[in-house]
């Protein structure tokens, strides 16, 4: 079933406590991309600078993405730098340049807008929601978002919310959205909200989905050698809704697979740079590391 992701991609400097890298393939979009062409080939919609090299369009044709959606903008790609602290937990940006980024219109191909299942990566909520009334009928539509939204443009994201299926936070971004401290009750109050579901991202200690039919808890799966974890919520994500849209299924029994689908798509992309340590796994390690996390979740 079709997949169609909304979002960024972009070069990114990073600075971990063992290495560094500079202009490294990532964006939003990018890392959600590649872990749901696990499972569907996705279409990507965004925009990129002159500066962005053919080979790394090739590199997301090679994994099976359709990027007729990605629009060549005059100026330079958007880029970003960050650096880890040594727990992994603490990140500080220590650059944003916007470029082509600042004035992103999205255009959906008239060949993706037949999608069924679409996923509105990390952007202003204006933009995600000009982008979704572009796709005719969807089925199950996901949207990401961030502590700058919740703050600068509520009003937006609460018209968003109220169009969309489903929504992933992080612990930080459900407490300042709802006001609540406690994550079940703050995942109750977003729900209230709009949208039917809701994922919780908590890092290294695991995610929960809660919606009016569906409870489901589990851990991250122990990665014994994290070397950088950029992207690996847009990984999550990525797995999450592949499963969900190669299934042409949003019912509860789905939803919990999806959950560790996207949990195993995660693990994969913290053990190298960019999309590489993702794009290279064959479909017999993705089934052997959600065989292992089933394992551990499984009395």
């Amino acid at each position: 079933m079709s997949l169609l992701v909304i979002g960024t991609l972009a070069y990114d400097d990073i600075e971990t406590a063992h290495d560094t890298r500079e202009g490294v393939l990532g964006g939003s979009a990018t890392y959600f991309a590649v872990a749901a062409s696990h499972f569907v080939p996705p279409r990507l919609v965004g925009v990129v600078g002159e500066d962005f090299e053919e080979n790394d369009l090739a590199q997301l044709r090679t994994a099976g993405v359709d990027v007729t959606g990605v629009e060549v903008a005059k100026g330079d790609t958007f880029r970003w730098g960050g650096r880890y602290e040594p727990d992994w937990n603490t990140r500080h940006t220590t650059f944003t340049r916007l470029n082509v980024l600042e004035h992103f219109d999205p255009k959906v191909p008239q060949s993706f807008r037949d999608s069924k299942y679409v996923f509105l990566a990390n952007a202003a909520p204006v933009v995600q929601l000009k982008a979704l009334e572009q796709v005719e009928h969807p089925e199950f539509v996901m949207a990401d978002t961030m502590n700058l939204w919740i703050e600068i443009a509520r009003a937006d994201l609460e018209a968003l919310l109220r169009r969309i299926d489903a929504i992933v936070l992080n612990d930080e971004e459900a407490r300042m959205l709802t006001g609540e401290s406690n994550l079940i009750r703050a995942a109750s109050a977003v729900l209230g909200m709009g949208p039917r579901l809701v994922v919780l991202k908590k890092g290294e200690h695991g995610a929960f989905m809660m919606g009016s039919d569906v409870h489901f808890s589990l851990p991250a799966y122990p990665v014994q050698n994290v070397v950088d974890p950029t992207g690996a919520g847009d990984s999550f994500a990525g797995g999450f809704m592949g499963y969900v849209s190669s299934m042409s299924s949003a019912e509860p029994e789905v939803l919990r697979k999806a959950m560790l689908h996207g949990t195993v798509t995660a693990s994969f992309c913290v053990e190298g740079f960019g999309i590489g340590p993702l794009a290279s796994r064959s479909q017999d390690e993705l089934a052997g590391r959600y065989d292992d996390l089933l394992g551990i979740v499984t009395v």
